[in-house]
């Protein structure tokens, strides 16, 4: 029988030159659609996650809310949903950050997170690491602290890990 972590990279498809000629996207919609594969995600992911100490997991949008989500129901914590720019309909702050291509700018309600929450960021794949920084950044610009940064992908070559240094990241693939 194969190994978790196997079923589940049998449901990453590679989509060459997407959004742009010599990217090689990791796309995780055949995950998602396979009931066994995203059930062993979930769970795997829910397992790495579970020594932390974690009060809310944060997932960020879009795809972050699809893993975040159903991984908060697994350990008992409250979601708490990143957003991009104008989509909240609450109070919130922003967090203007640069990515491979320009700018762009994530919010969260200015009530998600209190001081001294802890939080485990949640998203599809670790690339440069930019948005999950920015991330990290809106939770401490609330007083809250970021436990752990979890990831279905990762790769490698793009050195993301390097600008989240100094905190817990698990990633369940790695390219």
């Amino acid at each position: 029988m194969d190994s978790p972590i196997q079923v589940i990279k049998e449901k990453i498809r590679e989509i060459p030159d997407f959004p742009k000629k010599g990217i090689s996207f990791k796309d995780i919609t055949p995950l998602l659609q396979d009931k066994r594969a995203f059930a062993l995600c979930v769970d795997e992911m829910a397992r790495l996650m579970s020594t932390k100490d974690i009060d809310y997991v944060a997932g960020i949008e879009a795809r972050g809310f699809l893993i975040g989500a159903p991984v908060a129901y697994k350990l008992n914590k409250g979601i708490i949903t990143i957003r991009k720019k104008g989509k909240l309909p609450y109070k919130r702050v922003s967090f203007d950050y640069e990515l491979e291509y320009g700018t762009s700018t994530i919010e969260v309600h200015e009530d998600a997170v209190k001081k001294g929450d802890n939080i485990a960021i949640v998203d599809d794949l670790l690339a440069t690491g930019g948005t999950a920084k920015a991330a990290a950044e809106l939770i401490k610009s609330l007083g809250g602290n970021v436990s752990l940064f979890a990831f279905v992908v990762e790769l490698e070559g793009l050195k993301g890990r390097e600008k989240l240094a100094g905190h817990d990241i698990v990633s369940l693939l790695k390219y």
